[in-house]
């Protein structure tokens, strides 16, 4: 007969420690574990999850290859995607160095001799300047994308201080919980961008005495959460649902990319770098030969005051990428080069009918010559393709014999229909 063990005998199945030995053991169907062996697998499961939440971080690209993904879908802007590259690297090397802060018990003696250790990493929040239709928000979706990290887009002309019509800040971060399905820790690490940042811009560079709900007041409210804070979040929304539950998202390790077209801007950074003027109203020497593009490069600090950012959002947003206007080349690009070009769009659909489509030099050069008209960027591209494929994709599908489809000149300059190849026999064949 098997002797039946006693509380004394009984060892925990991780450390063989027995019941004497610690404070608490936990019995199972044939297993027994301790109070402490409990405790260290909290810790090891702890760091998993630490370690997968920031899964970005351990597998985070060089500048240089996060510049090579954002080239395959945006066109040109140089300076700005090597700016954001840096900024987006440092960022998610900060939360490493962080995580990895949290984790390691002793540091090395050459990093406590350099005095190194005891070095705090602040965040970098990232300020887009350009045109419309320049790639601002492009930029941003691309960088969460390749990063695989939750993103979220606001649009800043709808917020309002709180307390006023409108939505309070902290819906920007409502949305951001939303892209990370309420995982917490998942959206701490992730990325807003927050358009339209200029209309919040109050009316003169000089502090109001009123209330700015919309403008000034919409600042004051970014400022803590653009800095680093744990914000009360509404899971449902605020003011519609107040009886709920909030939940606590700390925005240290979110990065918050800024974007404006900020209109009229180079007109101020032209009166601060102008040479002089020619007579009493004269025109500025640089006024004949005035180029947007390299005015907002020549951005400073004060330039922004003078728009109307307040000074304490200013220094929450030191990094600065400006965009340039896009020429007629770049738009060319745009239409035939990234992974997600409009031409290769219309292209698929097309072929999903079983239907190739081809675009004339004439007309891709037309709908260039139709967008720089519009002055709009690379938005006009869309709405123009999409007025001239209308007809296109509303027959194609009905005409069974229909093998290919030839857009012309014509098609886009005098809206005259496209050429229909019939005989799917004949495509088959070759």
């Amino acid at each position: 007969m098997k002797k039946r063990s006693t509380p004394r005998d009984l060892r925990c199945s991780f450390c063989n420690r027995n019941a004497d030995e610690v404070e608490r053991l936990i019995t199972g169907p044939n297993v027994y574990i301790c109070n402490e062996c409990i405790l260290m697998c909290n810790g090891i499961l702890e760091e998993e999850m630490s370690r997968s939440t920031l899964s970005t971080v351990e597998h985070l690209p060089l500048p240089t290859e996060i510049k090579e993904a954002l080239d395959e879908y945006v066109i040109g802007q140089e300076q700005a995607k090597k700016v954001l590259s840096v900024a987006v690297y440092n960022h998610y090397k900060r939360i490493q160095h962080g995580a990895a802060q949290t984790t390691q018990t002793t540091q090395t003696a050459q990093t406590a001799q350099a005095g190194l250790d005891d070095v705090e990493l602040e965040k970098s929040n990232i300020l887009l300047i350009g045109p419309t239709g320049t790639g601002k928000t492009l930029l941003a979706q691309t960088l969460a994308k390749m990063l695989h990290v939750p993103f979220c887009i606001a649009d800043a002309t709808v917020l309002t201080e709180a307390g006023y019509v409108g939505e309070d800040v902290e819906s920007v971060l409502v949305r951001l919980l939303q892209a990370a399905d309420y995982d917490v820790p998942k959206a701490e690490s992730g990325i807003v961008y927050i358009d339209e940042v200029d209309k919040v811009a109050r009316k003169s560079a000089n502090p109001s005495i009123t209330r700015d709900v919309s403008g000034e007041g919409v600042q004051q409210s970014l400022l803590k959460m653009l800095e680093g804070t744990i914000a009360n979040v509404p899971p449902k929304g605020g003011r519609k649902h107040p009886e709920q539950n909030f939940v606590q998202i700390n925005t240290r390790n979110i990065l918050f990319i800024c974007g404006g077209a900020f209109d009229d801007l180079d007109q101020i950074i032209e009166r601060r770098t102008a040479e002089g003027t020619i007579g009493f109203g004269g025109v500025s020497k640089h006024s004949a030969s005035r180029n947007t593009s390299e005015l907002l490069a020549r951005v400073e600090p004060d330039d922004l005051l003078q728009y109307g950012l307040i000074p304490e959002i200013i220094g929450r947003l030191p990094v600065i990428a400006t965009l340039g206007e896009l020429d007629a080349d770049a738009l060319m690009e745009i239409l035939l080069r990234p992974k997600n070009a409009l031409v290769k769009q219309y292209q698929r659909l097309l072929e999903m009918e079983d239907v190739k489509l081809t675009f004339t030099d004439e007309s891709l050069q037309a709908v260039v010559n139709e967008a720089m008209d519009k002055k709009t960027g690379a938005r006009s591209l869309r709405s123009i393709l999409e007025e001239v494929m209308l007809d296109v994709m509303f027959n194609a599908p009905t005409q069974e014999d229909l093998s290919e489809v030839i857009v012309t000149g014509e098609t886009v300059t005098e809206k005259s229909p496209p050429v229909y190849v019939q005989g799917k026999e004949s495509k088959q064949s070759a």
